[in-house]
């Protein structure tokens, strides 16, 4: 496949700042406050389109900010589709 659809991006970028960090996925959640359950979805791509608020979480729980977690070469690869 030629680009990222929106989950993957972000699938991508999530993984490789838990690894950066030396967290596992399940950590992440905790350290964001965000259920295992709602990281998981996102993960196993059954959330496409996960809310502003929910990475706004995830990307405190990374000391990150939003932009931050979008600002990578993928992003300008990504597709985005209304659904």
């Amino acid at each position: 496949r030629d680009y990222y659809d929106n989950s993957d991006a972000i699938i991508k970028r999530l993984t490789e700042s838990c690894s950066e960090r030396e967290i596992s996925i399940n950590r992440h959640a905790t350290l964001s406050a965000i259920t295992q359950s709602t990281v998981d979805n996102m993960m196993k791509e059954e959330t496409k389109n996960p809310k502003l608020i929910t990475l706004h979480k995830l990307v405190v729980g990374l000391d990150l900010m939003v932009s931050q977690l979008l600002d990578f070469p993928e992003m300008k690869e990504t597709a985005f589709e209304d659904k």
